[in-house]
């Protein structure tokens, strides 16, 4: 048997040490990414105006739909092929990520149809202010003809990790991340192409890291073979394998989608409370949005972990890289929560030019309400990341499903009394309610059993 010397064994070693190892390449990776959709908005604010940042944020939560699916097959594909590669089934884990690729290519090829039929309606939905409406709907027209780019990453960053190999995607994202940075600019500064000129760039830009991903991936897999199979008798698309992908992806998408669903509604309440208050919140939840992806791109990385040591059958690690994890999200946080706290005005200064003290403001409030329960949010997607190598999809399901219901019936109940700050507070109400499930059903499989 020969292994591509870049793939990497999470069932040996120290769980913490493995652990750090593994997920800082995957921390880097994530903010990177991040900076794809901050660069949008900065460019959009900083460039264009406080109109084109709204309309730039609104369109972002409809492209949460569309990530919601490639996040759902990524965690598919990752889980399984953590576990094939745990068990060295490497056979079996080739046609698992060959299945995974036809089946993402149908399910892109279906969305893309929906995408191209629905956006009026969904732009319509949030009750999107006229000032932003042709923006956005532009922007969203650029964005949903990447999608085939959104998803092939996904998937590819997916099987990286689940071979234990968190550094290739972190060097595909440094560079495609710098380099959307300074094509954004390029169009929208130089050639002065608006909002369009923000989406091409992340097209394009998001593209050539996909294709070098997908490349590599193939030229990965050439170099993992078994000594009882020809390469050419590996299958690629197994009945079985692909329903496994489907039992995994399908709840993870459905929670995923429902949380885009509950955040178009709760987008619509915002843009309720006027331009301002759109704009403020655009800000904001930019860069919420990268300490959440930070820490759920972390909780994966504890999913790999966690997956190819029960695949190996050592469960006793699992309990022991829980912990590690916690201890790793929570060093994370402190200095994010510090500046997102003392330094909040200045980062929302940096989206908008000449920001209008509604949209300071609102932006303003909105970190200094959340970022304090960063730390309870951490702990609930580091023990996600558990559930989900567990195969626990239907406990994952329900807690992060539950703390969604109750933040769109908070800001529903809460908006009239308090204005946009009463929609604020629901998103930590909404966190403790999901964390404290999150730890109930990790305890319920792991904490109370011989598990080292």
């Amino acid at each position: 048997m020969r292994k591509e010397s870049k793939t990497t064994d999470l069932t040996t070693g120290s769980p913490r040490t493995v652990l750090w190892h593994f997920c800082l390449p995957l921390f880097g990776s994530i903010i990177f990414q991040q900076l794809y959709n901050i660069a949008d908005s900065l460019v959009a604010g900083k460039f264009i105006g406080e109109n084109a940042l709204a309309a730039v944020g609104n369109s972002y939560e409809i492209t949460l739909i569309f990530i919601a699916f490639a996040t759902g097959c990524n965690m598919a594909c990752s889980v399984i092929t953590s576990q094939l590669f745990g068990a060295k089934k490497y056979s079996s884990m080739k046609t698992a990520i060959y299945t995974a690729m036809i089946s993402v290519a149908v399910l892109c090829g279906v969305l893309m149809l929906f995408g191209i039929i629905s956006a009026d309606w969904l732009l319509q939905l949030m009750n999107t202010p006229k000032e932003i409406y042709a923006d956005s709907k532009l922007y969203m027209d650029i964005y949903i003809w990447g999608l085939p780019f959104l998803f092939f990453y996904n998937l590819a960053t997916g099987i990286f990790s689940a071979m234990g190999d968190s550094k290739t995607p972190f060097i595909f994202l440094a560079v495609s991340s710098m380099a959307n940075i300074a094509v954004n600019i390029f169009f929208v500064a130089t050639l002065d192409m608006g909002v369009a000129g923000v989406a091409w760039a992340t097209f394009l830009c998001q593209g050539v890291s996909c294709v070098l991903a997908v490349v590599t991936i193939f030229r990965r897999l050439k170099h993992i073979s078994t000594d009882d199979t020809n390469e050419d008798n590996i299958e690629l698309f197994d009945l079985n394998l692909f329903k496994k992908f489907v039992s995994i992806a399908v709840p993870s998408i459905l929670q995923q989608s429902s949380i885009s669903i509950g955040n178009i509604i709760i987008q619509s309440a915002i843009n309720d409370c006027g331009v301002g208050v759109t704009a403020g919140y655009a800000a904001g939840i930019k860069l919420q949005n990268l300490v959440i992806t930070a820490f759920t791109t972390l909780g994966n990385g504890i999913s790999n972990f966690a997956a190819q040591n029960i695949g190996a059958g050592k469960l006793e690690r699992v309990r022991t890289g829980h912990k590690a994890g916690i201890q790793m999200v929570w060093t994370i946080c402190v200095p994010v929560v510090l500046l997102y706290i003392f330094g909040a005005r200045v980062l929302v200064s940096f989206f908008i030019d000449n920001p209008t003290p509604l949209a300071m403001d609102s932006g303003a409030y909105f970190l200094y309400i959340c970022a304090p329960f960063y730390f309870l949010i951490s702990v609930k997607l580091a023990t996600d990341g558990i559930l989900r190598g567990a195969g626990m999809m239907k406990e994952f399901v329900i807690a992060t499903t539950l703390d969604l219901i109750l933040r769109v019936v908070l800001v529903k109940i809460l908006v009239v009394p308090f204005g946009y700050l009463g929609i604020w507070a629901a998103w930590p109400i909404g966190w403790v309610l999901g964390t404290g499930l999150s730890l109930y059903f990790y305890r319920g499989k792991f904490a109370n059993r011989n598990t080292g």
